[in-house]
């Protein structure tokens, strides 16, 4: 790790957990000690090609809603990529360093190229010119009764003239074969479980359309889902608490870990993850009470 993400590092604070996004929901899911390196050490992460990418095609699909219904065409679209991507690099100078070592280049050349490919493909997908969304990347924060305050940013929310809600995530990867299909709807869920306890509205339909691989997945959830959802995030947020209260962060090993920026500090691959930097307290038998952990 160069000496600039150090200093980064070192400039954060570590402070316990006080909310609850999908992302950081799914970190903990998949390696409890992952979430702690990301949310209670804020360890620095270098970017990667295909999530800067991400961050761009999004940029260019919100903003293309800034024209009118009729000029909302791929080839305007695919103009909008230079200026989105000089604002990305002044927003967050670190993605320059995704092309430090390409002189020529070549490589950024063919990666906006492939930004354009899957920002044409939504083309194919959906039909912008008929589509005016109520709100675009929306933040949305709802505190449940037992105090648990869950928040995240949602690309897109279409408001049908009935009513109906629909909650729309771009995806830049591939669609999970089917099998896999739940835990990809588990981020569509808390946010529609947001909307719920914000709107009193449960959404008409989830849609994830992944340009990847040009598929649109859909799903209409009912109450009983999102009752669900919100019984999950209880325990889960239980599991977050007492693992800060503790500070026992157990890694889990999975084929995830190859691309984890982490590996020097976890015991799985003979690193040591550095001193814990919060109070911590003898592990008890259990799970303690839901509520809100620790001053806001």
């Amino acid at each position: 790790m160069d000496s600039s993400f150090e200093d980064a590092a070192a400039e954060r604070p570590a402070t316990a957990p006080t909310s609850l996004s999908p992302s950081r929901a799914g970190d903990f899911m998949q390696c409890p000690l992952l979430y702690r390196f990301r949310v209670i050490d804020r360890l620095p992460e270098k970017p990667s090609e295909a999530a800067t990418r991400g961050t761009l095609v999004h940029a260019v699909l919100e903003r293309l809603f800034d024209a009118p219904a009729v000029e909302r065409t791929a080839p305007r679209a695919k103009a909008l990529i230079p200026g989105q991507w000089d604002r990305l690099r002044e927003s967050r100078p670190e993605v320059t360093e995704l092309f430090a070592d390409d002189p020529e280049g070549e490589r950024l050349a063919q990666w906006l190229d492939e930004a354009e490919h899957l920002v044409e493909r939504w083309f194919t997908l959906e039909d912008p010119t008929r589509l005016e969304p109520a709100e675009r990347e929306l933040f949305v924060e709802a505190e449940l009764e037992s105090g648990l305050r869950l928040r995240g940013i949602i690309d897109r929310v279409d408001v049908a003239p009935t009513g109906e809600v629909r909650i729309v995530d771009y995806k830049t990867g591939k669609a999970p074969r089917p099998e896999y299909a739940e835990g990809a709807l588990f981020q569509m869920k808390f946010y529609a479980l947001v909307v719920w306890r914000l709107k009193q509205v449960v959404p008409r339909r989830l849609q994830l359309v992944y340009l990847g691989s040009g598929d649109v997945l859909t799903y209409d959830p009912v109450l009983a889902d999102l009752e669900r959802v919100e019984r999950k995030l209880h325990a889960l947020w239980d599991a977050i608490r007492q693992a800060t209260e503790t500070g026992e962060w157990r890694p889990r090993r999975t084929k995830l870990c190859g691309w984890c920026d982490h590996q020097a500090h976890c015991p799985e691959f003979g690193g040591t993850p550095p001193p814990y930097p919060l109070p911590v307290r003898a592990a008890e038998s259990g799970t303690g009470s839901q509520g809100r952990m620790g001053p806001d």
